[in-house]
C-alpha cells in the first residue's frame, strides 16, 4: 500500500488557487480541494519531492504537510465528500448519500484518490453544459476521465459510444468501479498518455487544466471531424482569451463560455 501526502496551502482567491493547481498538476499532484482560505493538494508519497514543490510554488507561499496512510484514504473522503447538484438536471453523490430524487440523472461515485472537490466548479459547469447538447446517437470522448462522471452522464444521455481515457492508474481503477456502479458497462476505458491512435468523435469532453488542454490542442484536432463539438474546462476566467485564441486559430468556432466562481467552461465547434 502507498501513503499519500496532503499539502495545505494558504490562499485567498480562486485565481491564486487556480494558478497553484496548474503548477502542481505539472509535478504529479492530481487531487485538489478548495475551501474559503486554503487549497488542499494531494500526491502519492512516492512521487513527492519537497524541493521541487518549493521551487514551483509562488514566492512566500506557506503550507502544511501531512502524511495520509493508504488505509485511511477512503474514510477521509467519506467524511468530506459532498454531492454535486446541478439544478434539476443531474446530481453526483457517493453511495452513502441518500438518493437525490429532484434531478433527472442521479450518478453514484466512490470517492477515491482520483477525485478532488477542488474542481467542483468545473465539474458543475461541464455537467450543466452537457445538458444543453444532444448526445443521442453520438460518439463521445471523455479526455482525462478521472472518476468517469462525464462519461457516465454521456451514456445516460443516450450516446452511441463513449470512450474514456486517463493516464493515471488510480483513475482507471476508480472509473471502472463507477461505470459498474452506474450500470454503464459499454464505456471503453483506456489508460493512455495521449490521444494517439484514437478515431474521431462527435463530442469531446475535456475537464483537465490549462497546461494539458493547451499542450494537447494539436492532438485534439486529430480526433475531431468537421462538425465535432468540443467542451473544455479546468481553467480560470483570465485564461479564456488564451484558450479561445488557440482553438479558433486551429479552426474551431467559439459558441459559449459559462462561469462559476471564477472558473469557466467553453463550448466550441469544429
Amino acid at each position: 500500500m502507498s501513503n499519500y501526502i496532503q499539502i495545505k496551502i494558504f490562499t485567498t482567491t480562486a485565481e491564486q488557487s487556480g494558478i497553484i493547481i496548474a503548477l502542481l498538476s505539472e509535478i504529479n499532484f492530481y487531487a485538489f480541494e478548495e475551501d474559503a482560505d486554503a487549497l488542499l493538494a494531494f500526491i502519492k508519497e512516492a512521487d513527492f519531492n519537497e524541493a521541487t514543490l518549493n521551487r514551483v510554488l509562488p514566492e512566500n507561499t506557506t503550507y502544511l504537510k501531512v502524511v495520509i496512510p493508504d488505509t485511511n484514504w477512503n474514510a477521509k473522503w467519506e467524511s468530506e465528500f459532498e454531492p454535486i447538484v446541478v439544478e434539476d438536471f443531474v446530481a453526483v453523490r457517493a453511495a452513502f448519500h441518500l438518493p437525490i430524487n429532484s434531478v433527472k440523472h442521479d450518478i453514484i461515485i466512490t470517492p477515491r484518490m482520483s477525485f478532488g472537490t477542488g474542481h467542483h466548479a468545473t465539474t458543475w459547469l461541464m455537467l450543466r453544459q452537457m445538458g444543453t447538447l444532444d448526445f443521442r446517437g453520438k460518439t463521445v470522448l471523455d479526455f482525462g476521465t478521472g472518476t468517469g462522471i462525464l462519461a457516465i452522464l454521456a451514456t445516460k444521455l443516450g450516446a452511441a459510444t463513449v470512450t474514456a481515457i486517463d493516464n493515471d492508474e488510480w483513475s482507471i481503477r476508480n472509473a471502472r468501479e463507477n461505470f459498474e456502479e452506474n450500470d454503464c458497462p459499454g464505456i471503453t476505458l483506456l489508460q493512455k498518455e495521449d490521444l494517439a491512435g484514437l478515431k474521431t468523435f462527435d463530442i469531446i469532453l475535456a475537464n483537465i487544466n490549462l497546461n494539458v488542454i493547451a499542450g494537447q490542442a494539436g492532438n485534439l484536432q486529430q480526433v475531431t471531424h468537421p462538425s465535432s463539438t468540443l467542451m473544455l474546462s479546468g481553467f480560470l476566467c483570465q485564461d479564456e482569451k488564451k484558450v479561445n485564441n488557440i482553438f479558433t486559430t486551429a479552426g474551431y468556432t467559439h459558441l459559449q463560455t459559462s462561469v462559476r466562481n471564477e472558473w469557466i467552461a467553453m463550448l466550441l465547434r469544429k
